[in-house]
């Protein structure tokens, strides 16, 4: 069994949820007692946020370079970046690192291209939303992408990091979750990407028609593969 590197904290709601499910697809997988072989570096997540609200991206890049270098030196075979979001510096990260890093739209990707989706609607930060790094990943798999508009786009947003960051879960917020997915499968989505770790939290399949691609489930489930079969 390979060693997974965890870069999480980003926030650390969602990291516990990929640790819960990396270990459970193991344990699926194998049965008795088997766990993951797991190692953990977890980020102060205010100092990252700082960095993004000022768009210093090349910092907050900077401090996660240096966290994912600890974890090669550890022993880690492979590393995921527990976000969504800090995605935009895989790069500058990989540049630096001698293990591969396992990224999350390439495993979403993967699934969207199982299910047959050719029109995907993407909810996460704004940063994720608006910017090309995570949008252009995909579109170049030939799968067109839709956000939701601007007003919608700072709902998403706010409840992201002023609710589900700090754990809390609102029935009116998934309302709101759930009017926006509606926008979007009236606009032609076919499936939707829970393109934050922490959505998941707050919407699961059961509260909408439309199919949903939890990324925090989808990366967990490659990393136990790519774990055991490589």
């Amino acid at each position: 069994m390979k060693t997974i590197g965890l870069l999480g904290g980003m926030s650390w709601e969602s990291t516990v949820t990929y640790y819960t499910l990396i270990n459970q697809g193991i344990h699926r997988k194998l049965g008795g007692l088997h766990s993951a072989k797991i190692l953990l570096a977890s980020v102060e997540f205010q100092e990252i946020e700082t960095c993004q609200a000022l768009g210093d991206w090349e910092k907050s890049g900077d401090i996660l370079a240096d966290y994912a270098k600890g974890l090669e030196a550890a022993g880690a075979d492979f590393l995921l970046i527990c976000t969504n979001t800090m995605h935009k510096v895989a790069p500058q990260i990989q540049a630096q690192l001698g293990i591969p890093i396992l990224h999350i739209a390439d495993a979403t990707i993967e699934r969207l291209q199982q299910e047959g989706i050719t029109k995907v609607g993407l909810l996460g930060t704004k940063y994720t939303m608006t910017q090309d790094f995570y949008k252009e990943r995909i579109i170049e798999q030939g799968i067109d992408v839709l956000i939701p508009n601007e007003k919608d786009v700072e709902i998403v947003n706010k409840i992201i990091f002023d609710e589900l960051c700090l754990g809390e879960i609102k029935e009116a917020s998934k309302e709101q979750y759930k009017a926006i997915i509606a926008k979007l499968q009236a606009a032609g989505a076919q499936g939707i990407i829970l393109g934050c770790t922490e959505i998941g939290l707050l919407i699961q399949q059961e509260d909408v028609k439309l199919p949903l691609f939890d990324t925090t489930e989808i990366h967990s489930a490659v990393a136990v593969e790519k774990a055991l079969n490589e």
